[in-house]
């Protein structure tokens, strides 16, 4: 994601969008999160979301903008986010690319090929 970023964040806008834990420690936790030392209970205030994301964002360098869903999860309800999609806005608000579900759906290349023939 980092490099597509990088090749297109001149003519394409990013946003990353943190909606709920995926694998809360008090709910599903996987061994990976464990063994990465990424274990957090599923956040119950917005404060607690916020601080999630401020944790990620400064142990991964993360450098594309990332927005905090709200606690009635709306962007997670509006786009099926759960527990990762992507997706390209055209400018006229239009989903002009609906990823699959993640994991197993989640394809940024896919996404980097659509950029290619739509903006190069």
């Amino acid at each position: 994601m980092k490099a597509m970023h990088a090749a297109y964040r001149e003519r394409a806008d990013f946003l990353t969008i943190y909606i709920k834990e995926a694998h809360p420690e008090d709910e599903w936790q996987m061994g990976v999160n464990e063994k990465e030392g990424v274990c957090y209970a599923q956040p119950t205030t917005l404060a607690e979301r916020c601080a999630i994301a401020g944790e990620f964002i400064a142990d991964s360098s993360y450098s594309i903008p990332l927005a905090v869903d709200d606690m009635r999860n709306s962007a997670d309800e509006a786009y099926a986010g759960w527990p990762e999609r992507l997706y390209v806005i055209d400018p006229g608000g239009t989903i002009a690319y609906k990823g699959g579900v993640g994991p197993f759906g989640f394809d940024p290349d896919e996404v980097e090929a659509w950029l290619r023939v739509t903006l190069d």
